[in-house]
């Protein structure tokens, strides 16, 4: 066991991963698409399933402690939306800078209503959300997806919002956070469940690994499906903007039309760091997804010019014991590299060769570098198209050094 402190006492916590599985969780649809996942329409089979959301609901809403689980996406770390205390828990076991705002898991539309303040209600959920989103919300929900809202009309924690002026919020489509959400029937505040910076955990392994002996209990639900963070956009500015960009591609969204189709990525080249704009979603402030190793990226470079850069930066004699990893993906081949094998210890990754693959392998690449204690990665760039926007965002923002041509 390890020794923690909460509320300024100390207490012995044993961190428990509890395994789940989808097949005991069942939606029955009654009307529309968004409104299937309320409590009145779901059944959980009497199992382990059963006990261990039970448990973690228990935990919830005592709000001592955040939760571990899984959604498509990446692992979780969940406690309730609405109470200050509960999601200041979540900064404090991952390290968290508090002006980094959470995202709001939800379960339903008919949750979401139900968080609009009391002055700032309709008949249907679908009234209260800017018109903007519909289209989207139609689309993509429940999934990957996640939308800015105005702070000001939502029951949210402003802990959760990081005090800004607006909060972001998601359907996740992974069924057993979706029981989860239910059956706590509040909305989660959620990032991902790992120490601030570090990759993002796609395993119940990788959140132990992070964040044992700091949480009760992980839900275990096996591999994400996806692997890599939801798409954040920003529909209350015109034009609309690509916060964070995730497995929803820039393409997939412009493809649904009017304002959408004008859509531009976020860049925070011409921007002051500390302005409010920075943070008004996760991953746009500090540093992300970053393994102890120094990771350098190169786009467009040829396996005959990356071993030209380790011969002309890496002293063979210094550092002759210096392990080195190398992140492959569509071009790269291994036997041109050789010269790189021949001199150090070396650990070859290819993480795939369709963007669907290598959004599924990135993070779980990256930990496993730590994990054989590499030095140095040395990591192939792809393409920005659809799925490529979002992983060359997530390797960029981890790269100390990027080569280019």
């Amino acid at each position: 066991m390890i020794r923690t402190s909460c509320k300024n006492h100390k207490k012995e916590l044993l961190t428990r991963i509890l395994p789940v599985s989808s097949e005991s969780i069942h939606f029955y649809e009654k009307k529309l698409k968004k409104d299937l996942f309320n409590k009145e329409n779901l059944t959980i089979l009497p199992s382990d399933t059963l006990n261990a959301l039970q448990e973690a609901v228990q935990i919830l809403k005592e709000g001592l402690y955040p939760v571990a689980f899984p959604t498509e996406t990446v692992y979780g770390l969940g406690a309730d939306a609405t109470n200050s205390e509960a999601a200041m828990s979540i900064f404090r076991v991952k390290s968290r800078p508090a002006d980094n705002p959470l995202i709001v898991h939800i379960s339903s539309l008919n949750q979401l209503q139900r968080l609009f303040q009391p002055d700032f209600k309709s008949s249907k959920a679908e009234s209260l959300i800017p018109p903007v989103y519909i289209p989207l919300i139609n689309q993509f929900w429940p999934g990957p997806l996640t939308i800015i809202l105005p702070a000001r009309h939502l029951k949210i924690s402003p802990v959760v919002s990081a005090k800004k002026d607006t909060v972001a919020v998601r359907m996740p489509s992974n069924l057993i956070a979706l029981a989860l959400i239910t059956l706590f029937d509040m909305p989660i505040a959620a990032p991902s469940a790992n120490i601030s910076t570090r990759p993002s955990p796609t395993l119940a392994s990788h959140v132990y690994h992070d964040l044992k002996g700091k949480i009760p209990i992980i839900l275990d639900g096996g591999p994400c499906n996806i692997g890599l963070e939801s798409t954040v956009i920003d529909g209350l500015v015109d034009p609309p903007v690509i916060l964070r960009p995730g497995s929803i591609s820039k393409e997939q969204i412009k493809a649904c039309g009017g304002k959408w189709e004008n859509i531009v990525v976020y860049t925070n080249k011409n921007e002051n760091k500390t302005s409010e704009t920075v943070a008004r979603a996760p991953g746009m402030k500090y540093k992300h997804y970053s393994p102890k190793a120094k990771v350098v990226l190169f786009e467009h470079v040829s396996e005959e010019s990356v071993i030209e850069w380790v011969m002309q930066n890496i002293n063979t004699d210094i550092e002759k014991k210096m392990n080195i990893g190398i992140m492959r993906t569509m071009n790269w081949k291994r036997e041109k590299l050789n010269d790189i094998f021949l001199n150090w210890k070396t650990l070859d990754c290819e993480l795939g060769y369709t963007g669907t693959e290598i959004t599924k392998n990135l993070f779980s690449a990256l930990r496993n570098m730590d994990y054989h204690n590499i030095d140095l990665v040395l990591v192939e760039g792809i393409s920005e198209e659809k799925e490529g926007l979002a992983i060359m965002n997530r390797i960029r923002t981890s790269a100390s050094i990027i080569i280019s041509n």
